[in-house]
């Protein structure tokens, strides 16, 4: 199973799921590797995506104790040659089986987290409207590399259930305050919200930033193909400084996503 992981992350993949199993084993149930790692290929600034199901909850002790480790196998983007960003997130299998929207979700780790988990802040385990879409993209695509495959362990989510997501997610971004020093993310975020909203589907960040420029005017498809571009690593990152136009953009994209949303609502 290993020769399916790329050669690059192959190592840190290893490292990660060793710490994994050291805190986990006794309720370990499966790991997935999952992600753009398996869907379209890694990016520059691409996170490793690994999802973890236990059988019973996580005391304080082993939570901090495995986000510490996990730091020490993990890299925020760009800063390191052999080790990539991590985000790993943990279910327990009750809060998810029988699947249930919203889902909680037990623990996450993702570099931008690592101030917190350094200064000894964890989070608890909260209700997350994103592992309805986690779940669907495991389902699509990822390598089990410890436990049944994903399509076998979790139960489908309902279409309604994905597009509830869709719809919750999207109204966390509703004032430039929202998006500040997150531009490149948040555009690409959408783009894929806008994707899945039309397609029930889920692909890469690029490939439906690449459908989205068709489908934008063509005076706000400069700042969608910047962001497209800096992700792919092709060219610089400006788009704190479009004002304006990226406001614009995001909220003509929350508008279309809202009327595919919606219509789907109607018919229903």
């Amino acid at each position: 199973m290993s020769e399916l992981i790329p050669a690059d992350i192959s190592a840190q993949v290893s490292l990660a799921c060793e710490v994994i199993k050291r805190h986990l084993a006794p309720t370990l149930v499966a790991v997935h590797l999952y992600g753009s790692v398996l869907d379209g290929g890694l990016k520059p600034y691409s996170d490793v995506d690994l999802l973890v199901t236990v059988a019973a909850p996580l005391d304080d002790q082993v939570r901090q104790a495995l986000l510490r480790d996990l730091l020490q196998v993990s890299a925020p983007p760009g800063q390191s040659e052999e080790l990539r960003a991590l985000e790993v997130t943990v279910l327990v299998s009750d809060d998810i089986l029988p699947w249930r929207y919203p889902a909680r979700r037990e623990l996450q780790f993702g570099e931008w987290l690592r101030s917190d988990i350094l200064a000894g802040l964890v989070e608890p385990a909260v209700v997350d409207a994103d592992l309805a879409i986690l779940l669907t993209q495991a389902r699509q695509c990822s390598l089990a590399l410890a436990g049944p495959a994903a399509e076998q362990l979790f139960d489908p989510v309902p279409p309604g259930h994905f597009r509830m997501a869709l719809a919750d997610i999207l109204k966390q971004w509703n004032a430039p305050t929202d998006w500040a020093g997150d531009e490149r993310n948040v555009l690409l975020t959408l783009a894929r919200i806008w994707y899945s909203a039309a397609t029930a589907r889920i692909v890469p960040k690029d490939v439906a930033a690449t459908w989205a420029l068709a489908r934008v005017p063509g005076e706000l498809q400069p700042v969608l193909l910047e962001a497209r571009q800096a992700y792919l690593g092709l060219g610089g990152d400006r788009l704190a400084s479009r004002g304006h136009q990226l406001d614009e953009l995001i909220g003509f994209a929350k508008g279309e996503i809202i009327k595919l949303l919606d219509g789907h609502t109607g018919s229903s």
